[in-house]
């Protein structure tokens, strides 16, 4: 059984969603809007050449997609704000004192002034119309958690295609330190604006996938696509930062909890070799989150960077299996270990992997007690309360994800009896979404999408979820961890 308080929902953001109608719901001034439409990327296979104002139209249909949440018996919805809908042009010449030295932002100061010049320069239209899309949840007895940056920039803050040629801009993202003060001065004006409607904040998510993505693992299909261990470290500390300085400022208006939202990889190693896998666990896993709860950022401890977190936020799909290599260090850089194939992220589409499980459309192993080892490791070092923020499957014929949607919240339940203390579980997603390099052609709905004619339909996996949450009980289904597939295989 699941607390009665325990919430159930659905995670949704901004870039993925919003766009479908291919008009005035467009937002043209993000990185990635022009990162998958860039010639060189289509040429080379890095992106699909899907694009995304034909998708779900969430920005239009809104009151659909929450009507549809009420009827699968949802409490809460997670969404995503689009920076660069809020301030398409750039806020640097709206000038903030700022407390720190070099690299390092310890406090930035935003006045009611700063606010009003904020909003003189806001896109108002858009401003107001997340307050309708808040509202609407509200009104249909939904709690909100709202998400203020999800991989997407501004195109004044990151020109994808100048930084990946290697040419000289303004515009860096996240490798300049400036960056933390305009994410500082946007979180602040959310709030002020917004605050009064929003249940739950999370400043970020999966900030390390944008540093991983973009520049170390280049042919992920992520903007920049540069390849720099030390534009990686420097990416990875300025959200730690940037992070900081906008729990700090929500904090000034609003009384709802911060969280982050950090996708999670249980590690393991095939020789059993707990060293190697446990130096894994904290590059993967602890590096990023000891930085803002520990306030231990690039091997200094600050106080300024010390318990900026009331929820941590649990994404969690699959797992990693390692071995030991040989150590490669460069730009303050070092691994030490190496992925196998045919294990956790690293599997072939709709396959089985190597451990006999099954593999999703994208190519991940299903591991579920991967979540309750994850779940019961992070209270163990950090002992906050946790919310699952995103966990599902890319599987467009829904042949899994009943086994594997029944097969994760019986981790969570496990999770729960062990004392760990979970607010509740978002699955990714409702409907169908732009899974970003990959276009439309992973499908992790509950419901599906006809994205021509943005019919939604419920796959049979979502009256599945609808059931369990009305009773908050496994118990009908827990034939469906052993048959047909065996999903939960550990004993």
């Amino acid at each position: 059984m699941f607390p009665k308080k325990f919430l159930f929902g659905a995670s949704m953001s901004g870039f993925q969603f919003e766009m479908g109608y291919g008009g005035d719901d467009r937002d043209e001034n993000s990185d990635w809007y022009v990162w998958v439409r860039e010639p060189e990327n289509l040429i080379n296979g890095m992106v699909s050449g899907d694009l995304p104002e034909y998708g779900v139209g969430y920005w239009k249909n809104y009151e659909k997609i929450h009507q549809l949440a009420v009827e699968l018996g949802m409490d809460i919805i997670r969404i995503g704000m689009e920076w660069s809908r809020i301030f398409p042009t750039s806020t640097r010449d709206i000038e903030v004192e700022v407390d720190g030295e070099g690299e390092e932002i310890k406090n930035v100061v935003i006045t009611k002034d700063t606010l009003e010049r904020l909003d003189s320069v806001a896109n108002r239209e858009a401003v107001q119309h997340y307050r309708r899309i808040l509202e609407d949840m509200k009104k249909r007895g939904l709690k909100t958690m709202v998400n203020l940056y999800h991989f997407s920039l501004p195109l004044w803050i990151h020109d994808p295609l100048k930084v990946h040629r290697g040419e000289a801009t303004d515009a860096r993202g996240w490798v300049d330190v400036r960056t933390i003060v305009e994410f500082a001065k946007y979180a602040a004006y959310i709030a002020w604006k917004l605050g009064d409607l929003v249940d739950y904040w999370s400043t970020m998510n999966e900030p390390h996938v944008v540093s991983e993505q973009g520049y170390l693992f280049v042919r992920s299909g992520f903007p920049p696509a540069y390849f720099s261990p030390r534009m990686y470290i420097e990416s990875l500390v300025n959200q730690m930062q940037a992070h900081a300085r906008a729990y700090d400022l929500i904090k000034q208006f609003s009384d709802a909890p911060v969280a982050l939202i950090y996708s999670f990889a249980w590690v393991d190693s095939l020789s059993k070799d707990r060293k190697i896998a446990d130096e894994a666990m904290y590059q993967v896993n602890y590096m990023f989150i000891d930085g803002i709860t520990k306030g231990m950022v690039a091997g200094k401890e600050r106080g300024d960077m010390k318990n900026k977190l009331d929820i941590l936020g649990v994404n969690y799909y699959t797992r990693f299996v390692v071995e030991p290599t040989v150590p490669v260090e460069f730009d303050g850089f070092k691994m030490g270990w190496r992925i196998i194939s045919d294990y956790g992220y690293a599997c072939k589409p709709g396959g089985i992997s190597r451990d006999g499980r099954p593999v999703s459309d994208i190519g991940w192993e299903v591991y579920p007690e991967g979540l309750e080892k994850v779940l019961v490791a992070l209270k163990e070092r950090y002992d906050l309360p946790m919310m699952v923020t995103e966990n599902g499957i890319a599987d467009a014929a829904d042949r899994l994800r009943p086994y594997s949607l029944v097969a994760h919240l019986h981790a969570v339940e496990r999770a729960l009896e062990k004392g760990v203390n979970l607010l509740g579980y978002l699955h990714w997603s409702i409907v169908d979404n732009y899974e970003w390099a990959h276009g439309y052609s992973k499908r992790f709905g509950l419901a599906e999408v006809d994205f021509e004619t943005k019919q939604i339909t419920p796959r049979p996996s979502a009256y599945i979820f609808r059931e369990i949450v009305s009773k908050k009980t496994l118990e009908p289904f827990r034939r469906y961890l052993r048959f047909p597939y065996e999903i939960w295989k550990e004993r």
